[in-house]
């Protein structure tokens, strides 16, 4: 019965039109697993009988021009599109759809065609919240919180409050990259260097970027005020801010941006610092200061590399005013020369031992070097030598750091629990010693009567009277 009202329902198809494309054949697939599978037989138009694996299939493929990726659609992937039907092929290309058909329109291969959908579903939404993410960057972020916080600790490290420091600086650093690819969707759509990412290529829409970014800030600030403290989510949450919504609409308006995205990449190890000792003080801004110093060079050998992309995205940065470099190159100098008090800094302070500030001055002087070669020739090829020097400076100066580094001496109180019963005891003990020490000031001050060892007369040549304190 099922069957004829099929059959009927192609029958009504639009297909019968003059116009119609002899190369598709018209599909009947139906969404419920439990019908068996499905059948569209006419003899003019050549119907097979599908199964529901083979019609989801074709489902995505219809629907994949607009929004291949849109929830509820089974996915799926580009590359595995089935092309199903055709009414009018030669004989040999018609056995061998046949036989394609069939394999894919067996109901035992329903479960496993469901299951690699989902798999490819959540691989797919896996990638996007990867890529706007920016996992990599990120997880340099996390580096620098977890060096300040380690930094901050004591001769005692809280790992647990080291792992939840990271994984909430993780989140709300997923959430200001993501912000930033949101608000620059249509340049980076522009550009080579980042027009694959999720949102220009349309992988993924913006809303739900948006909810990913919201749910990520919102988590990671709350896991640090829980299991740290205020001061660093206060922190975390200045520093979205900042990225998000200044330094991101900056890019297009000034060229001071790069200073200060510096700031903000500056703030992750004073949040470490901050989670581990509760506090901001002088000795914890020497990691932010050498993270605020380095990214000047390194983020203008970047500018200078890609400037062709920056321009075409519509971003102001210093290199497109800078035709020559000369400036450019100046400024990359001095940022890595005032990265050269900070080991001697270091060791004066009392953070690292007196090898760190001979380790930090070496590695300072390689990328200044390195530096200093972009100044007398200004090509990508110099250009590119200093951007790889900064790449390595960070995580040795880091380590460096981390190997040297002195805990921090401070005289922590210890608590000792005792009883009722003891504590009575200790406090008669002081009230008995209290009472002990009125009695002997009270005879102290009292008056002595003389006692006289011999009397005056009829003896003269004795000794007058003294006087004898008595004690109790």
């Amino acid at each position: 019965m099922w069957r004829n009202a099929v059959t009927r329902s192609l029958n009504l198809l639009p297909s019968r039109s003059a116009n119609r494309n002899p190369n598709l054949t018209p599909v009947s697939c139906f969404a419920h697993s439990s019908i068996a599978p499905f059948l569209a037989s006419s003899s003019s138009f050549g119907y097979r009988s599908v199964g529901l694996g083979s019609c989801l299939l074709q489902f995505s493929e219809i629907h994949s021009a607009e929004d291949p990726w849109k929830p509820g659609l089974g996915k799926l992937s580009i590359e595995r599109r089935a092309f199903i039907g055709s009414a009018a092929v030669a004989a040999d290309s018609s056995a061998e759809s046949a036989v394609v058909l069939g394999s894919l329109g067996s109901t035992a291969a329903f479960p496993s065609q469901k299951a690699r959908g989902i798999f490819e579903v959540l691989n797919h939404y896996g990638r996007c919240y990867w890529e706007l993410s920016k996992a990599r960057l990120s997880m340099l972020v996390v580096a620098t919180s977890g060096a300040g916080y380690v930094l901050g600790s004591g001769h005692i490290i809280d790992f647990a409050g080291l792992c939840c420091t990271c994984a909430g600086t993780m989140m709300v650093a997923a959430s200001a990259n993501t912000l930033n690819q949101v608000f620059e969707v249509q340049n980076d759509a522009k550009m080579k260097r980042t027009r694959q990412r999720p949102l220009p290529s349309g992988r993924i829409t913006v809303p739900h970027a948006v909810m990913w970014a919201s749910s990520m800030g919102f988590a990671g600030a709350t896991l640090l005020a829980w299991k740290a403290n205020y001061l660093a989510a206060g922190l975390a949450a200045s520093n979205l801010f900042l990225y998000a919504f200044l330094y991101t609409p900056l890019k297009q308006i000034h060229p001071v941006n790069t200073w200060v995205g510096a700031v903000v990449g500056a703030i992750p190890p004073l949040l470490g610092w901050a989670a581990a000792s509760g506090e901001v003080s002088l000795n914890a801004l020497l990691l932010p200061a050498a993270l605020y110093f380095w990214q000047i060079p390194h983020f203008m050998a970047l500018a200078y590399l890609c400037r062709n992309d920056y321009v075409a995205g519509g971003f102001q940065m210093l290199s497109f005013a800078d035709v020559s470099g000369w400036r450019t190159s100046w400024v990359s100098l001095r940022n890595c020369l005032y990265l050269l008090p900070l080991g001697f800094l270091a060791y004066d302070w009392g953070i690292t031992s007196k090898w760190f500030a001979l380790e930090s001055s070496l590695i300072t002087l390689f990328m200044a070097a390195a530096a200093l070669l972009f100044v007398r020739e200004r090509t990508a090829k110099t250009a590119r030598r200093m951007f790889h020097a900064s790449l390595l400076y960070l995580p040795v100066f880091m380590s460096a750091m981390l190997l040297h580094r002195l805990p921090k001496t401070e005289d922590e109180s210890l608590i000792v629990q005792s009883s009722p019963a003891e504590e009575l005891l200790i406090y008669e003990n002081e009230e008995f010693m209290k009472g002990d020490r009125n009695i002997q000031a009270t005879y102290s001050r009292a008056t002595r009567p003389p006692v006289a060892y011999a009397s005056a007369a009829p003896f003269p040549f004795l000794p007058a009277p003294i006087y004898v304190s008595t004690s109790l």
